[in-house]
């Protein structure tokens, strides 16, 4: 299958898993260090995924800042077991989600042709980087879809992770996960259908993984 995710973009394995077992004993024991390699590793992923979630700069940066104290403070009750990057990702998803409620904001899908960005930000670091208009597209088309859909595209088709851990940080069943991945991808693709065949066929990349 052709990797297709977005310049800049990373990989959520890109660590062998005794590594991160030893990352999160150091982080559970205290390590400045340890914190440093995390906080690296994933503050550019989280803001990414909250600032497509939010649709605004500033509210992701709030949440982000948020998501690394409840880190910081929850660092020496870590499972020794813990994978960093589903257990941030689901702190940052919850997170977005009170922000949500406390506002009795209600997310409904957002029309066609309508960016990531409010025009009244500066660009994103995906325009920033972003080489073509297909991947523009693209990251139009996933602005305009509810968030429940949104996230879980994110989630796997961005950071790569399974659909059991992506399920985790969503709180729902594998299963259930599965449906709503495969219902996201419907609706990007429904978003896309005046586009040529090339980018609808780009939709592929956010197959299920085993």
């Amino acid at each position: 299958m052709t990797d297709v995710t977005p310049r800049g973009a990373a990989r959520f394995y890109i660590v062998d898993r005794e590594s991160e077992l030893a990352l999160v004993r150091q982080v559970r024991e205290g390590d400045r260090g340890a914190f440093d390699e995390v906080y690296v590793r994933f503050n550019a992923r989280l803001f990414g995924f909250l600032a497509r979630l939010t649709r605004s700069r500033d509210v992701a940066e709030d949440l982000l800042e948020e998501t690394w104290l409840r880190f910081v403070a929850h660092a020496e009750r870590l499972d020794a077991d813990t994978r960093l990057g589903p257990w941030l990702f689901t702190v940052a998803r919850n997170l977005h989600l009170s922000y949500c409620r406390s506002r009795a904001f209600e997310e409904t899908g957002w029309g066609d042709g309508i960016g990531l960005w409010p025009s009244s930000t500066r660009e994103s670091p995906f325009e920033q980087t972003a080489g073509s208009e297909l991947e523009r597209r693209l990251e139009v088309a996933l602005a305009s879809l509810p968030v429940a859909f949104r996230e879980v595209l994110l989630l796997v088709g961005v950071e790569g992770m399974r659909p059991s851990e992506a399920a985790v940080v969503c709180g729902v069943s594998p299963e259930t996960l599965r449906q709503r991945l495969k219902r996201a991808r419907d609706l990007l693709a429904a978003r896309l259908e005046s586009t040529p065949a090339s980018t609808v066929a780009r939709i592929a990349t956010f197959k299920v993984r085993a």
